[in-house]
């Protein structure tokens, strides 16, 4: 599947371990969470980067105490409806300061792109089938934002009380 990483396509290096038979690649390894809990000690002991997969009704309250471990955590979009993804990434990058990599995987719309930036997401594997283009220009759509989020881009309010006051003429 194509990646996006700053808004465009990038190279994955990263393999997903789907089975046990598949622990033994050398590579950047990227496990589910039962693969984790089931060879954890096997998975410490190899020589490469590792990440973890979590479905989106595993919360990362199960790999907190393991979360230095991971270079990369994939979050699972399973559908459009199913949000707890955002959620997840949020707690990630704020209650438990990941500052690894954050990758969307599963239903990863283009539409939705800034706002998963916004949680704190910077890379994104996409369908075969969905065109790349557009997708840098998904991050500069939106240029005011209200709330403070993981991106920390300033919030509208921040930037109205930073600037110089304006006298305002009023007529009434």
């Amino acid at each position: 599947m194509p990646l996006i990483k700053n808004g465009a396509a990038a190279d994955d290096s990263w393999t997903t371990a789907l089975t046990p038979d598949e622990l033994g690649h050398t590579g950047p390894l990227i496990v589910t969470l039962e693969l984790w809990h089931a060879h954890r000690e096997r998975l410490l002991g190899r020589n490469g980067p590792i990440g973890i997969r979590l479905a989106s009704n595993q919360a990362p309250d199960l790999i907190a105490g393991d979360l230095h471990r991971f270079d990369l955590v994939a979050l699972e979009f399973p559908k459009f409806a199913d949000g707890r993804a955002y959620s997840h990434a949020r707690l990630l990058r704020e209650r438990h300061g990941f500052s690894g990599e954050l990758r969307a995987v599963g239903n990863v719309l283009r539409d939705q792109l800034l706002f998963m930036v916004r949680c704190g997401f910077d890379s994104f594997e996409v369908a075969d089938d969905r065109p790349l283009d557009g997708w840098e220009a998904a991050l500069s759509e939106i240029d005011i934002v209200y709330q403070p989020a993981a991106d920390r881009r300033a919030p509208v309010t921040t930037e109205r009380s930073e600037r110089p006051a304006v006298a305002a003429n009023w007529a009434y």
